[in-house]
């Protein structure tokens, strides 16, 4: 309770003074606000993806889980609920279909996610970018071939995904990627590994890259990472949308900005 009574006090900061997009002076980030974050169109695979997720709320399915992660909200137990897990642990449909309009927005063609659950942003990944391929690592086998059902209920064929502790595991998905495009780091949600995850991925970054942290004021732990992160020579600019962190790397950025957007 008192996690989540920090967090809400932290958004309600956070709502009262982000700005929009009459605070942003840098045209890519102004464009980026409206033609990303301001769209409202619903194209027909939203509605695809979101009916997966009806099912699995609905479902009475139980797994074993394996967690390797920080602070699971879903109880101590190794017994959970399909259900529960999607109630929980997939990211709010909002953020997958940001997800899939920036996907559409910068066009990447290599793409990798740690942290598949349930395949929800998986799904959004894939259907944006369907000649693209989608890269995602689970810790927890019984969760992956349950997102592994999911992705063939819908025919995505552009997903390659893999299974293990991503300390062990993303050093040899990453000799697989000629190059980072996209990044969305869902997982573990402590500072040390996630910081480790963004340096290992930033060796296969360039200045077109788009990196995605979740859960980047979760705690203050999460949020010394992300101002980390912030600070790295190598980042040009950020956007903190409160659950979630976007990190670029375009040159063209002469001075280090960071931006606090409404989302």
């Amino acid at each position: 309770m008192g996690l989540q009574w920090e967090l809400a006090k932290k958004y309600l900061r956070y709502y009262f003074t982000a700005g929009n997009r009459h605070d942003v002076h840098s045209p890519f980030v102004y464009d980026l606000v409206e033609k990303v974050l301001r769209d409202k169109s619903q194209p027909a695979a939203f509605r695809e993806i979101e009916q997966v997720r009806k099912t699995l709320l609905r479902s009475s399915e139980t797994l074993q889980v394996t967690d390797l992660g920080a602070g699971s909200l879903m109880g101590a137990g190794h017994e959970r609920k399909v259900s529960d897990i999607t109630r929980h642990a997939a990211k709010p449909p909002k953020y997958g279909q940001l997800f899939y309009r920036l996907i559409q927005y910068f066009q990447p063609a290599y793409l990798l996610e740690l942290g598949t659950s349930m395949g929800m942003s998986t799904s959004y990944m894939a259907k944006a970018a369907p000649q693209a391929t989608v890269h995602t690592i689970e810790g927890c086998p019984n969760i992956a071939a349950r997102a592994g059902r999911n992705f063939e209920a819908q025919q995505l064929s552009n997903i390659r995904q893999h299974v293990g502790n991503f300390d062990t595991v993303l050093g040899e998905v990453l000799k697989e990627i000629p190059q980072l495009d996209y990044v969305y780091i869902d997982g573990n949600h402590r500072s040390a590994p996630t910081l480790a995850y963004f340096k290992q991925c930033l060796e296969k970054a360039h200045s077109n890259s788009l990196f995605i942290f979740d859960d980047i004021h979760w705690t203050p732990d999460m949020e010394a990472a992300w101002h980390t992160i912030q600070e790295h020579p190598r980042v040009t600019f950020t956007i903190d949308l409160f659950f979630i962190g976007l990190v670029f790397f375009r040159p063209e950025m002469k001075i280090k900005q960071h931006f606090i957007l409404k989302y």
